[in-house]
């Protein structure tokens, strides 16, 4: 009776999480080219609910150590951002089973690459946060969501802005046990589905990784007997698939 119990309250768990916003905003990493100003961004609502989103974002502040701080965006006097990346619109109203997309526009000086953190996060609208919704609308809105209580998932991507003359320099060293990629350019370069598995068996495999290599940094791996490495060396709109065995 007890697992009779147990397996009825996760069927009912399953039911109310479903029964609200569920948000997907696509891939993790996004790219603006060095030629461009503009990135469109789609966001999905596969729930059954309308999503409320706010896009918030901050910059991203790289250490030579590889650890970086987050930092809010400089606001001029009037409250634009003169220097950084905006989100247009930065609130979403997205239907059940539906999308709206947001504009991403850079403003600001490009001879370096910059780094920002993207959040999608659903709320619940409330009074003048930017949704437009009359205090009825809002009221009506809360009472949809099951119980008056609903957790809503959030999302936060990285942004890349490459510069104005990107530059990509990828050198490649192969000698002795190890493989190294070293990124000569001023621009990062992506080492997509990396995979290392057994030269008899490609079903035995260690887990596929993604790997971005930032302007004046490295990334290798020691090579082994028996096993084989793939991966996609992403520059820019172009890439090239590498096969190294060990």
């Amino acid at each position: 009776m007890k697992a009779l119990y147990a397996m009825l309250g996760l069927i009912l768990c399953s039911l109310n999480a479903q029964a609200g916003p569920n948000i997907n905003v696509g891939d993790f990493y996004d790219y603006l080219r060095g030629d461009k100003s503009t990135y469109l961004k789609r966001v999905f609502n596969g729930g059954t609910k309308t999503a409320f989103v706010k896009v918030n974002v901050t910059e991203m502040l790289y250490k030579p150590d590889g650890s970086y701080d987050e930092v809010p965006l400089k606001l001029e006097a009037d409250g634009s951002v003169r220097n950084g990346l905006v989100a247009s619109p930065a609130r979403l109203i997205v239907p059940a089973d539906g999308m709206q997309s947001t504009r991403f526009v850079f403003i600001g000086d490009r001879d370096r690459e910059r780094y920002f953190r993207v959040r999608y996060l659903p709320v619940a609208p409330e009074t003048e946060d930017g949704f437009g919704l009359s205090d009825e609308e809002r009221k009506a809105y809360e009472e949809t969501l099951v119980g008056g209580v609903q957790v809503m998932a959030g999302y936060g991507t990285v942004f890349f802005v490459r510069p104005k003359d990107s530059r990509f320099d990828t050198r490649v060293e192969n000698g002795g046990q190890r493989y190294t990629l070293r990124n000569a350019g001023n621009t990062v370069v992506v080492v997509d589905e990396f995979k290392d598995c057994a030269a008899k068996d490609r079903t035995s495999c260690a887990p596929t990784t993604k790997n971005h290599i930032f302007p004046g940094r490295v990334f290798s791996f020691e090579k082994q007997p028996g096993r084989t490495y793939r991966f996609y060396l992403v520059e820019g709109t172009s890439e090239r698939i590498i096969e190294i065995n060990g």
